[in-house]
């Protein structure tokens, strides 16, 4: 069965840092694209950063600079590495993956809940 579970959040003062990661299974990680979407209550899911077969990434305009996502293959793992974390980060955030044939992420993490107190 395909499984991505996240994991590495939780409370951090704005201005940290946090890194969440995602570990798949079931899947041949190498060619699928992954993505990391957050969804704050009450506000609609957005996308927040994805990062190719190819490593190719991309990034929403609110993050560009501060998140970096990766990728590390032998791990069937992603990453995203938060830092200059603001309060407006506060969001259960989601792993995705698909293929690349596939129109929309086919694959869904639980969430883990990230909060940014100050």
């Amino acid at each position: 069965q395909v499984q991505l579970v996240e994991s590495g959040g939780g409370l951090v003062q704005p201005g940290g840092s946090l890194r969440l990661s995602c570990a798949a299974s079931g899947i041949i990680f190498s060619i699928y694209n992954m993505a990391w979407y957050r969804q704050a209550p009450g506000k609609q899911r957005e996308l927040v950063a994805t990062i190719t077969a190819g490593a190719s990434t991309i990034y929403t305009d609110s993050v560009k600079g501060r998140f970096t996502i990766s990728r590390d293959n032998a791990k069937n793992t992603v990453y995203l590495q938060m830092a200059s974390l603001k309060p407006e980060d506060t969001a259960v955030y989601y792993c995705a993956g698909k293929r690349i044939i596939s129109s929309k992420y086919e694959y869904w993490g639980q969430g883990t809940q990230v909060t940014v107190s100050s």
